[in-house]
């Protein structure tokens, strides 16, 4: 596979270089990792009825959560945009906040209870008002339910779609809605809404204000950092546009304004994604230590890894 059409980014790729697992990623690329969503793709994600979304804002950091509704609150429009709607919450608006500056996401759909089996979905976002919306799509259902309506859409320009094998994922099984009650949407009810389970509230007059940490883009390093002391590695981040740059512009940290993006919107910056060569010299370093894949870990005892049969 010519290295211009490999998915993933730079920064997974020289990984796979320096692991020794190169060979083994072509394999998942080349059978599984398509830029658009197939037949059983689509009827896959017009079933599901919650998902996980991890977004980033400008400076890369990033958040993560979950969304739910009734099957099919997830809407294909067709084989390389999906929608879905965004709710009433708590006011925090953290997702689609990220989105109004870095419109990069990753989408995770986890059957649990029927295939026992993922599907990734990474791409593009637009926000979109719920009249728009409607303007542009005709058939989409009101929910009589007050807390399923939604204020806002998310489109999601589909650039990658890969499964999740289902080595990992545990079977579960649905409790009769008689035995957990009604879901509570919409409410504002505190005991309905989980109370304060994890005590946050009860030391909020005790703890000290919330403070964050100074933005330095330390996430740029990630994991291989290696804390030498080496001066000359301090602050040693790629930089684009005046500021750092993400290693290889990966899928989550392109900052690049969304909200709106499309007809009457802002449109896309003019980004440069040229990677600090110290910064790359330094990760290589780090990589050239660690030990590759074992022989034994291609024999065909791993090699079911991605067959959605394996258990």
């Amino acid at each position: 596979m010519p290295r211009q059409e490999r998915p993933g980014s730079d920064g997974e790729h020289l990984v796979q270089q320096r692991l020794g697992t190169t060979e083994r990623a072509d394999r998942f690329y080349g059978d599984q990792v398509l830029d658009h969503l197939n037949v059983r793709m689509q009827e896959f994600v017009a079933r599901q009825e919650m998902f996980f979304l991890a977004t980033a804002d400008r400076h890369g950091e990033c958040d993560s959560t979950f969304r739910a509704g009734p099957p099919g609150f997830v809407r294909v429009l067709d084989d390389r945009t999906l929608a879905y709607p965004e709710y009433r919450g708590n006011g925090v608006m953290a997702s689609i906040g990220n989105i109004s500056e870095n419109p990069r996401l990753g989408i995770l759909m986890i059957d649990f209870t029927r295939d026992r089996i993922g599907l990734h979905i990474n791409g593009r976002a637009r926000v979109v008002l719920d009249e728009e919306m409607r303007a542009q799509h005709a058939g989409l259902p009101v929910d009589p339910v007050p807390g399923r309506r939604a204020q806002l859409w998310v489109t999601v320009e589909v650039e990658e779609a890969y499964i999740h094998c289902a080595k990992h994922i545990p079977h579960l099984q649905k409790v009769p809605a008689q035995q957990r009650g009604a879901r509570a949407w919409g409410t504002d009810d505190s005991k309905r809404k989980g109370g304060d389970f994890f005590g946050a509230a009860a030391e909020a007059s005790e703890r000290p204000p919330f403070r964050r940490a100074e933005r330095k883009n330390e996430h740029l390093r990630g994991g291989l950092h290696e804390d030498t002391g080496d001066a000359a590695y301090q602050g040693a981040a790629p930089v684009y546009d005046g500021g750092p740059a993400p290693v290889g512009a990966h899928r989550a940290a392109r900052a690049e304004p969304a909200y709106g993006a499309g007809p009457g919107g802002s449109g896309r910056g003019d980004f440069v994604e040229e990677l600090n060569a110290e910064f790359l010299d330094r990760v290589e370093r780090v990589l050239a230590r660690a030990q590759p894949r074992r022989p034994a870990e291609d024999e065909a005892e791993f090699r079911g890894w991605f067959d959605r049969r394996d258990g």
